[in-house]
């Protein structure tokens, strides 16, 4: 009896003793396995397949550490049953095959881009056709305008940086580990434990108004554009941008942006040849170009505005989290960030320069306002053709956070699900999507006037979402491991671009009451 009972006890130290070890090698190979190699087994593949579970704890405010040192590993191994680590941590009892991320086949048929594809995305967001009110800002701000188109290239690109550094964390063995996946994520750890949603509720709000206030910038220039290509026509322009959102109502039954997709290529292109005309008509009065006209001093009334229309083209931030997840080597996000930004610094510097010399104080807030009708009404149509087909992607991406916040937040939703059991989308879920599209209308026809809403929105939302929050969500996630000058740069940004977005939010707001007082057009 008593070597019975000692050879059970053995058995059971042994199988004890095989599952902290199994344990401990799939945590390892799991590493190894988000950094891109091959798992070894697929035990210990699907022991890490859980790993991004570990937000949601911060996101419930239960504060757990699984990457601290041996003393606090001690008290978790002590306790065994955390609920965190078994979020962490599985061990062979098996993951969702739903949620398999690493290790295993859904992760290996999502389809990655390679450092050249993601550079191009952030080229398309950052060298768009906001770019056309960048003479415009030259002309309130003169050298220091340029200035500032350089020092907004730098500052994102740092700020890019840090955002992303933000959705990784050190394990015990000091590898780092994404934890994180979206801008949402980093603001929920950063509030949690006592608000584990606001930072995300603050984050959602600010990425509608700006997506919204895209498509209603898209809706103003395509009117503008129109209404100056055919100024013999007896439509005025908020005619031609009720014409243009009637062309932009199909965008209601969107289901995914796979069609709008095929043309995005085409549409980037256009707009690469439509620049290229632009600067080879300036080009070609040169000679007449006014060097006298830049000058050192900027007006202060409307300087603030032209900061937020540098920022406003410079706003990537949005999807980086998701840019950077889907590279195939996510250590080659730097470099892509840092010739992107400097291609777009020298671009966005040489066109707004030339075009300002080449009109000077006659430059418009559409520059291509400025053009000889015979050109203007070419390069307008291609420009209200790119505006038409840019308008789906911010539309859609609007629709939805509004209904992952609104109508598919499980439990915690304050309306119903606008979809049907079968995916269908509801008949007064497709009403919400027509009214958004007129609403932006509304705005496009009560409010037209591109450089101030340009302005207000980089003043609101770009600096927001590009300076401050990135600046601030790096110091609080990352505040043990950063140097002096680290926390000396974050601050600075957070500062100046806090001082930034004031002023240019209150002198945006005017620069609107006042144009409306006086009847002011574009």
């Amino acid at each position: 009896m008593a070597h019975l009972i000692r050879h059970k006890l053995s058995n059971k130290l042994t199988n004890a003793a095989h599952t902290v070890s199994n344990k401990s090698q799939a945590k390892v190979s799991g590493v190894f396995a988000r950094l891109g190699f091959q798992a070894a087994t697929d035990e210990e593949g699907l022991g890490f397949a859980e790993c991004d579970d570990l937000d949601y704890d911060y996101r419930q405010g239960m504060q757990m550490d699984v990457l601290q040192g041996d003393e606090e590993g001690g008290e978790m191994e002590g306790e065994g049953e955390l609920d965190g680590d078994s979020h962490y941590q599985r061990d062979g009892t098996g993951p969702r095959p739903s949620s398999l991320k690493t290790g295993g086949s859904l992760d290996e048929d999502k389809p990655k881009i390679t450092s050249w594809e993601a550079g191009w995305n952030v080229t398309n967001a950052i060298q768009g056709m906001f770019v056309l009110g960048l003479p415009y800002a030259i002309l309130h701000g003169g050298y220091l305008g340029l200035f500032l188109i350089i020092f907004a290239a730098v500052v994102c690109c740092y700020t890019g940086k840090i955002l992303i550094a933000c959705l990784y964390e050190e394990n015990e063995d000091g590898i780092l580990v994404r934890v994180r996946e979206s801008y949402v994520d980093i603001a929920n750890a950063c509030c949690a434990p006592r608000f584990p949603a606001l930072g995300g509720h603050v984050v959602n709000v600010a990425q509608i108004i700006e997506l919204v206030m895209t498509c209603i910038l898209y809706v103003v220039v395509s009117g503008n554009l129109m209404y100056n290509s055919f100024p013999g026509f007896p439509v005025s322009q908020k005619a031609w941008s009720v014409v243009a959102t009637a062309a932009l109502l199909p965008c209601a039954f969107l289901k995914n942006l796979k069609a709008v997709s095929k043309f995005s290529f085409l549409c980037t292109l256009a707009h690469f040849v439509i620049n290229v005309l632009v600067i080879a008509y300036c080009l070609s009065r040169a000679r007449e170009w006014a060097w006298e006209k830049v000058k050192f001093y900027i007006d202060v009334k409307k300087f603030p505005i032209s900061i937020g229309i540098i920022v406003f083209s410079y706003t990537s931030q949005i999807f980086l989290p998701s840019l950077e997840g889907n590279m195939q080597k996510p250590s080659e996000f730097h470099c892509m960030m840092e010739w992107t930004h400097i291609a777009a610094c020298v671009l966005k510097g040489l066109f707004a320069l030339v075009a300002y010399l080449t009109w000077a104080d006659a430059t418009k807030e559409v520059i291509t306002d400025n053009l000889p009708s015979t050109i203007r009404a070419v390069v307008n149509i291609f420009l209200v053709a790119k505006a038409l087909l840019s308008y789906p992607l911010p539309f859609f991406a609007a629709v939805e956070v509004l209904e992952k916040s609104l109508f598919q937040d499980g439990g915690r939703a304050l309306f119903p699900d606008c979809y049907g059991p079968g995916g269908q989308l509801k008949s007064w879920g497709l009403g919400l999507r027509v009214a958004l599209v007129v609403f932006t209308l509304l705005m496009a026809v009560f409010v037209p006037h591109f450089a101030l809403l340009m302005g207000l929105t980089g003043s609101l939302t770009g600096a927001g979402l590009c300076f401050l929050l990135p600046s601030l969500f790096h110091l609080k996630l990352q505040w043990r491991n950063l140097l002096w000058h680290h926390v000396f740069f974050d601050v600075a940004i957070f500062v100046i671009g806090g001082i930034c977005a004031i002023s240019g939010f209150i002198h945006s707001v005017e620069g609107l009451i006042e144009a409306y007082r006086y009847n002011i057009q574009d």
